[in-house]
């Protein structure tokens, strides 16, 4: 009989933070089984925090630019003050744009996908997992944040 340490290939999961080996990953072939497995699983999830964080960037600069497209576009409409205030607070949408609109959801669809695949590492009770993912996002952030940050500022 296999020892309780296995977790999926038994059918067990261990319901607890642990750091053994064995802990399937997203897909049934991936499976770290020795210790350079688990820590090339580890740097995968790291450079997907990064990127999760990059994409966030990304999307907060492209949004400033693409409301500040909306905001000349109803300029030329006159529907804004010589303040850059809406005349009569309209709550109006701007038109689409598949350019913008497309590219948002594809950027959102994205960042759904990384989180929910973050979850489901988390899920796994793998502590290496865990720390990888917290540590990673939190230097994502610190890399990208501010490009995000700065843009929400103006």
């Amino acid at each position: 009989m296999e020892s309780m340490n296995t977790t999926m290939a038994s059918g067990m999961m261990m319901p607890y933070l642990h750091f053994t080996l064995g802990d399937m990953l997203w897909f049934n072939s991936w499976d770290p089984k020795s210790k350079g497995a688990l820590a090339g699983a580890c740097i995968g999830l790291f450079i997907l925090t990064l990127i999760d964080r990059w994409l966030a960037a990304h999307r907060a600069i492209m949004e400033a630019r693409w409301r500040d497209a909306a905001l000349l576009a109803a300029k030329k409409l006159d529907d804004v003050d010589n303040k850059g205030k809406v005349k009569k607070m309209k709550l109006r949408a701007p038109p689409f744009n598949p350019a913008h609109d497309i590219t948002r959801g594809v950027i959102h669809a994205a960042q759904s996908l990384l989180g929910f695949a973050f979850m489901l590492a988390v899920m796994t009770f793998q502590a290496a997992y865990l720390i990888t993912l917290v540590l990673g996002l939190g230097i994502g952030q610190m890399l990208f944040g501010r490009y995000g940050a700065a843009v929400m500022a103006h």
